[in-house]
């Protein structure tokens, strides 16, 4: 059998054989995705001959769109099967993949004269890639620095095979044209792709599990926060007059009670009440006015 469109006639195998029922001159594909490789290279040629000619957003484009997406899902396949060691993102790895082939079906263009498997391979592929450096690290760097960690890695693999050691930092500088600074730089971000949890024991080799890290880590000091109060304080402290310095001595330092103080001075309890009032109020509209 022989399925046409215009001045196009092509062979198809029995799989891919389409009802006698078109749309929009094209042929009705029940399951696109059960078509040989080979019939949809075939087929996806007459799709992007016929999508380019119909109106975007009519029931005809999403029909020959939507085709082109499932005749080339053994594309997104293919380019997953690359990433087979992480395996248990296979799933997601396939949804990306497949954002990567609409991209290339959308952008496609005959008219340039390139095969569409060789044209969309790289979109799929890059947009993995992209999953990969936008998700994969455990704390978040500049994509600049993602970018640069791949470079590292590369190069030290071929300079470790190369000199039969790992490179050093200067030699990965002159091999990627880059400053040593650069090079420090892109291995310490390195560091932020893969995180361990704080409850893995830090001695996994022990019997008796050693504690984990989270048992090591420290807790607030509730006194710290007293302890900056009285650093921002010295310098406002130091402005009063020796009158007013006596009284906080003797009030915080001492614990002396207003009456004592009075007597200490010679003032009365309620003088000393007032002066301790407006020490105070002057420090603590020194330390709201603290950047």
């Amino acid at each position: 059998m022989t399925a046409s469109t215009g001045s196009v006639d092509l062979e198809l195998s029995e799989t891919s054989q389409a009802a006698e029922t078109t749309l929009a001159g094209l042929p009705w594909i029940e399951d696109a995705t059960q078509v040989a490789p080979q019939d949809a290279r075939a087929l996806s040629k007459i799709f992007f001959d016929r999508l380019a000619e119909l109106e975007e957003g009519t029931h005809e484009y999403q029909y020959a769109r939507n085709t082109l997406i499932e005749l080339n899902l053994s594309l997104v396949r293919f380019a997953a099967a690359r990433f087979r060691n992480r395996a248990d993102e296979m799933e997601d790895i396939v949804q990306v993949g497949t954002i990567g082939l609409i991209k290339a079906i959308d952008r496609f263009d005959l008219s340039r004269e390139v095969e569409f498997t060789t044209f969309a391979v790289p979109y799929i592929v890059g947009e993995i890639k992209r999953f990969f450096r936008d998700t994969s690290w455990s704390v978040h760097v500049p994509r600049r620095l993602q970018e640069l960690r791949l470079e590292l890695a590369k190069a030290t693999d071929e300079m470790s095979r190369t000199l039969g050691r790992t490179p050093t930092t200067a030699e990965l500088a002159e091999h990627l044209q880059l400053s040593t600074e650069e090079v420090i730089e892109g291995i310490v971000a390195s560091n932020g792709y893969a995180a361990s949890s704080l409850d893995v024991p830090v001695d996994e080799n022990s019997d008796n599990g050693g504690g984990t890290y989270a048992d090591r880590l420290g807790d607030v000091d509730p006194a710290m926060e007293g302890v900056e109060n009285l650093q921002t304080l010295k310098p406002l402290i130091e402005e009063l007059g020796p009158r007013d310095r006596k009284i906080l001595q003797l009030r915080f330092g001492e614990e002396l009670t207003q009456a004592e103080i009075g007597a200490e001075l010679g003032v009365s309890q309620m003088h000393v009440s007032r002066l301790l009032s407006k020490v105070l109020a002057r420090l603590r509209a020194g330390l709201l006015a603290q950047p």
